[in-house]
């Protein structure tokens, strides 16, 4: 059975912004129906991944070691860590808080790394192995990229729900501000990531194409 062409043996390229297949005869640099830029391959790709991963991973380590939040009772202050403020959480019976901190801070930026780093690296060592399936984990990563702020809304919303002043009172710390960082620099590094280099190996694989044009 016949392979079927790629787009770029059809000089077709997908517009990031509409989904349209634009023909690239001529090299037209915007697209016919909504003018966003167009490219074959993202400039700098694996650069400005490389760039925004490892200053996420920089910013990792204060904002797990630096208090995120100073909770106040009757007068007495205490710094909480990311992981302090989840067992005191789980202490205080709210364990759904807990788990929403555990995923959103610790969970979800550790897998990140893992598996932008894998794609990364598989990628400049042109590697053909389960490239599917390392589609599928780009685009797991980019869904949920989206969700890493709840940590921050988390703090955000107990910070106003518990402000019984006198009593009572939470005030957000410098580690807030550096795990903020480590969900731009994340999103930023997947955002620069171009998936399409997955499947730029020298001898494609025929029955991966054809799984990959059937999944779509």
């Amino acid at each position: 059975m016949s392979t079927p062409p790629l787009a770029s043996e059809l000089d077709l390229c997908l517009c990031h912004s509409c989904g349209l297949a634009c023909d690239m005869t001529g090299e037209p640099h915007e697209c016919e129906r909504c003018g966003a830029p167009l490219h074959r391959r993202k400039t700098n790709a694996l650069t400005r991944t490389w760039a925004y991963l490892l200053t996420s991973l920089v910013f990792y380590i204060p904002a797990n070691l630096l208090p995120v939040m100073n909770t106040k009772m009757v007068g007495n202050g205490a710094d909480s860590t990311i992981m302090s403020g989840v067992l005191e959480f789980w202490e205080a019976g709210a364990w759904d808080i807990a788990l929403i901190i555990f995923i959103a801070s610790i969970a979800v930026p550790g897998l990140k790394f893992v598996v932008l780093t894998l794609l990364l690296v598989t990628v400049q060592r042109n590697s053909a192995w389960a490239r599917k399936e390392r589609s599928k984990l780009y685009r797991f990563v980019e869904v949920i990229g989206y969700w890493s702020m709840l940590d921050v809304i988390v703090v955000a919303l107990v910070a106003s729900l518990v402000k019984f002043q006198a009593l009572a009172d939470i005030e957000p710390r410098t580690g807030i501000l550096f795990f903020g960082l480590v969900v731009v620099f994340t999103m930023l590094a997947a955002m620069s990531f171009d998936p399409r280099l997955i499947w730029d190996t020298p001898h494609p694989n025929n029955e991966e194409v054809m799984d990959e044009i059937a999944s779509h």
